[in-house]
Parts: structure tokens; sequence; C-alpha cells
């Protein structure tokens, strides 16, 4: 095999790789998102995660759960990876539509970015970025 095959192989290994532990990381979110326990969200982000929903942003747990807190009983989350990228070593870009669905009004569609970083204890979110579009 030459090399070019090699490292595109390499290429898309490691791409399938960082989808893999996005998922594993945003499905714990989901599952926290899903039962509206923000504890469990928070514990799917670092101790020092920046937070941006669609309110002013915040720094650190406490912060991701006062948000999910405040989001009504009902509210789910269900994501479809976009794009993924590993910057760096313990490092996992990446790039998702989401939609929320509420028991009371139409599913809100965004765009979420998120940094997963490898801790010491596994993978969290080191930053989290949604935006709408429309």
């Amino acid at each position: 095999m030459d090399d070019s095959k090699k490292t595109s192989h390499a290429t898309d290994s490691t791409a399938d790789d960082g989808e893999v532990i996005l998922r594993g990381v945003l499905d714990r979110w989901k599952a926290g998102v899903d039962a509206h326990d923000p504890q469990r969200v928070a514990a799917a982000f670092t101790e020092d995660a920046i937070f941006q929903g669609l309110h002013p942003y915040s720094v650190g747990r406490q912060g991701v759960a006062d948000y999910y807190d405040s989001q009504p009983l009902g509210l789910r989350a269900e994501y479809r990876v976009l794009e993924t990228r590993r910057p760096a070593d313990g490092l996992v870009l990446g790039y998702l539509d989401v939609d929320f669905s509420f028991t009371d009004r139409p599913t809100l569609g965004v765009k979420l970015s998120v940094l997963v970083q490898r801790t010491d204890d596994g993978w969290y979110i080191g930053h989290h970025q949604v935006s709408r579009l429309d």
C-alpha cells in the first residue's frame, strides 16, 4: 500500500474516532436534556466550560445546570452530526444540527458547535455555542 492511501485511511479513521467520541459525550448530554435533569446535563461539561445557549453565556457547570433548569418540562433534543475535526490530541470539534422539541410549541432547530476535550476522567464538553440561523 502506498503512503497516500495510508494517510487517507488514517485521516478517515481519525474522523470516525472523533465522531464516536463526540456521540458518546452528546448522548450523555441528550439523556440529561430529555430527562429534564439539569445536573446530569451539567455533568457532561468540564468544570470551566464556556456555555452559550440562547441566553447570555456562562462559565462552569453551575451555569449549564441553571440554563437547563429554566427549560420547560418535556423538552427533548435530537442531534445530527454535520462535521467533526480533531484539531489536536485530546480535542474534538463538532458542528451539529439540533432540534429541540416541546410539548406546547413548534420544534426549534439550531446549529450547535462544541469542543469536546479529554480530561483525566474522560471526555467532556469544554465549549458549547448555539446559533439560530433564522
